[in-house]
């Protein structure tokens, strides 16, 4: 049990170590010994975990694809309205850029190996829930009968994707809440129905807080 638990705290080490190293220099400039030299580890313990450069980047897109899923389906589960879950939806996934490591290299990952058939996973699936989130809001009458459902649940992925670019370039993120506020404050006056024409400031902050366990 204690050789268990010492296995799992070096292999969370490598990926702690990993992410830091592809968020810094990238895929393709990232080397198994600088993770190794990032972990504080050794070559031995990183290839007992995983074979390979590709095998370690997959896992840390993986688990900032976990990440984000776990978030969808929690404010899911929320009594708030499909708008404002979708808000919430990209706030939070701007809170765990700016926090998380392991986000912001399984992104930078999923955008450099995308080039070379990398996955495509993360933001089907992300396209998938807005378009659910826009469906559901216009089944409720929050959003205009002639929006295009398709369209929007796609449009929305890209736009966060193209803010937060922007915004690490100029701001290192630090103003990645406030671009992604006016974001919404573009996108929602053309897309809410009539009887919420007043509520687009509510719905721009709204902001999703996870219930302690």
């Amino acid at each position: 049990m204690v050789k268990q638990a010492r296995a799992e705290l070096t292999r969370q080490q490598i990926v702690a170590g990993a992410a830091a190293q592809f968020e810094k220099t990238g895929y393709g400039s990232t080397s198994m010994s600088d993770i190794v030299a990032g972990a504080g580890t050794t070559k031995g313990a990183l290839y007992f975990h995983f074979a390979s450069k590709d095998e370690l980047a997959q896992y840390v897109i993986a688990e900032q694809h976990r990440m984000s899923i776990e978030s969808v389906q929690a404010i899911s589960a929320t009594s708030s309205s499909p708008l404002e879950q979708l808000v919430m939806l990209t706030h939070e996934m701007a809170r765990q850029i700016v926090e998380e490591p392991i986000v912001r290299a399984g992104i930078r990952l999923t955008l450099e190996l995308s080039t070379f058939e990398g996955p495509v996973e993360p933001y089907a699936d992300w396209i998938a829930a807005s378009t659910d989130l826009v469906q559901r809001a216009k089944d409720a009458g929050q959003v205009k009968g002639s929006v295009d459902i398709g369209a929007l649940g796609r449009f929305i992925p890209a736009a966060f994707t193209g803010v937060q670019l922007v915004s690490n370039v100029i701001a290192r993120r630090a103003d990645l809440t406030e671009r992604v506020d006016e974001m919404w404050k573009l996108i929602l006056p053309g897309i809410v129905s009539d009887a919420l024409s007043g509520d687009v400031d509510t719905l721009v902050n709204s902001r999703w807080v996870p219930v302690a366990a």
